[in-house]
């Protein structure tokens, strides 16, 4: 039977961004899909026009948990799920549901309970928690936060390339419900095996903060790893050589039976 795998992307991306990933993991015999949280079946540019919407400033993280859910469940064979920021959080919920044969969660949003003092992760992720803005209104992401939260030190054409081709806007209600009990992970609990990513440079979601996130899980009979790549932004996925961690992915996946 054909090896399945489900990308699932984070806050102020699409489905496309998994763009190279699906295409890298198809070469190697995958039935490999991106799949898009509610309503960001729309391209970037559409998305974009239609800010501020109403329907995005209503989503929440439990929407989104629960749609992915309900999609992911109808696959056959269960696939693996590979979720990116507060895609790897997604993943993290999803495997706490029974959702997933496996998992892999790079750079992954912190769960609830998880925080770092570092000014990095202050700097980059107050304008979307900041309990002032109006929570219904979705935020918009400026280029030059890109470059600090997502992009820092990468080449100004990577920086700008990307963030016209993927960046869009964000509903505040889903990392606000991820401080919350949208974002709770019993972590005594039994799970598929986990990978947790995180990249030495990561400004929006610190490595130290990974590390933490790995070390929470104490179920002795499951498999829960981690691995850092130095020098990797939060646009890991995106960013030049990005096959270095897809390959890690896949090998990591093959040796877990997936």
């Amino acid at each position: 039977m054909k090896k399945s795998v489900v990308f699932i992307h984070g806050m102020y991306m699409t489905a496309l961004c998994w763009e190279n990933w699906v295409r890298y993991f198809q070469e190697r015999g995958y039935d490999a899909r991106a799949i898009a949280w509610p309503g960001r079946d729309r391209t970037v540019e559409a998305l974009n026009a239609a800010h501020p919407e109403a329907e995005l400033g209503r989503l929440t993280l439990r929407a989104v948990v629960d749609d992915l859910e309900q999609s992911i469940r109808k696959l056959e064979p269960a696939p693996a799920l590979v979720g990116h920021s507060m895609g790897g959080l997604v993943v993290q919920l999803l495997l706490g549901r029974g959702v997933g044969a496996a998992g892999v969660a790079i750079d992954s949003a912190a769960p609830a309970g998880l925080f770092s003092p570092q000014w990095s992760f202050l700097r980059s992720n107050f304008p979307h928690i900041n309990p002032l803005a109006p929570q219904g209104t979705p935020i918009r992401m400026s280029f030059e936060r890109f470059q600090y939260a997502f992009a820092n030190g990468l080449p100004l054409e990577v920086q700008r390339g990307a963030y016209e081709r993927y960046v869009v806007p964000e509903s505040r209600r889903v990392p606000a419900g991820s401080l919350g009990a949208d974002g709770r992970i019993d972590f005594r609990k039994p799970h598929a095996p986990l990978l947790l990513i995180g990249g030495g440079a990561d400004h929006i979601i610190p490595p130290a903060l990974n590390r933490a996130n790995a070390r929470r899980y104490s179920d002795p009979t499951s498999i829960t790893d981690y691995r850092e790549f130095p020098g990797r932004t939060h646009l890991t996925i995106a960013q030049p050589d990005w096959e270095s961690v897809a390959a890690a992915v896949c090998e990591w996946l093959a040796a877990h039976g997936e």
